[in-house]
């Protein structure tokens, strides 16, 4: 149905009684209808039209109220909805943000001064390697690490640089998960006082990390049953030395199970098995070395003996 263009209820009666009308009169008028009658039959059709026109219009109105009020529920529940959607991206925002740079949303505690003691602040890219939850070297929390972090804290942790991958392929990447120290010492080469050294500030840094407590107990445990172990008081240099070995192989072992489908491991609990292979095999090591320097250190006096019969 065409839409009612104008308001009936703004619309006069014609005046049916004026010249303008007087052919539509003349075509009602009969011997049983006067002009009069007519005319007031021409008002009274009027009227019925017009009520009808104004019934239309009236439901016309309705209707569009109707549509105008849906369309409003409408762009009010869009609306909503892209201030939830809004309210929801600055959220997740404020919480990367928050994540991303942890320290900084740290609340001050109440009370709280210049410790006595300096903060152990290892370099970045430990504490990028410690957040990946992957194996970090105990050296780096020796004196002589924490001394090297200090030095390198001029270098920008977010400054991108070119790296290579491990599949041989390059890619620009943070410095913070690039930089390591190139003086680093394997933690099987360490001294046993700086393995003891490290061990503690190691934990710090895995509760700072956020490392789940079960891991930081497994790795405080595993720690304390080698230099508990009765390896550690035998005149022996090479039990020392396996309790380091030891350390680090299981250490680098169980990193790599760690991620495998065979999940991790309970390594607190020293496996005196393995600990006596191992022993076997420093002991080895050891002995091969030695006769290797000796071997060399013979082979130079023969030379030098050849030399000076020579002369």
């Amino acid at each position: 149905m065409p839409r009612i263009q104008n308001d009936p209820n703004l619309n006069v009666c014609p005046d049916y009684t004026s010249e303008d009308f007087v052919n539509t009169r003349a075509q009602l008028i009969n011997e049983n209808t006067t002009e009069e009658q007519v005319v007031q039959l021409l008002k009274n059709i009027w009227t019925a039209n017009n009520r009808a026109d104004k019934r239309l219009w009236q439901q016309q109105v309705n209707d569009d109220n109707e549509e105008q009020t849906h369309r409003n529920r409408l762009e009010e529940e869009e609306e909503e909805r892209l201030n939830q959607e809004r309210a929801k991206e600055e959220e997740d925002a404020r919480k990367e943000e928050r994540k991303k740079n942890k320290h900084k949303y740290t609340p001050i505690q109440n009370g709280s001064r210049i410790p006595d003691d300096p903060a152990i602040t290892p370099c970045s890219y430990v504490l990028h390697k410690l957040d990946k939850g992957e194996y970090v070297e105990l050296w780096y929390f020796t004196n002589d690490g924490l001394d090297e972090a200090v030095i390198k804290k001029t270098v920008d942790d977010d400054a991108m640089i070119l790296s290579t991958l491990a599949d041989g392929s390059t890619a620009w990447v943070s410095s913070a998960s690039t930089q390591s120290a190139r003086s680093v010492i394997n933690d099987e080469n360490l001294p046993f006082e700086e393995f003891c050294q490290a061990c503690p500030r190691f934990l710090t840094a895995l509760e700072e990390a956020d490392w789940p407590r079960d891991r930081i107990r497994m790795m405080a445990l595993f720690w304390r049953n080698l230099q508990v172990h009765r390896y550690r008081s035998l005149r022996d240099p090479i039990a020392q030395k396996t309790l380091l070995v030891y350390q680090s192989e299981q250490r680098r072992r169980w990193h790599v199970v760690a991620k495998s489908a065979a999940g991790p491991y309970d390594l607190s609990e020293v496996n005196e098995k393995v600990l006596e292979d191992t022993r076997a095999k420093v002991y080895w090591e050891e002995r091969l070395k030695r006769d290797n320097a000796r071997d060399y250190k013979v082979s130079i006096n023969v030379r030098q003996s050849i030399s000076s019969l020579l002369i």
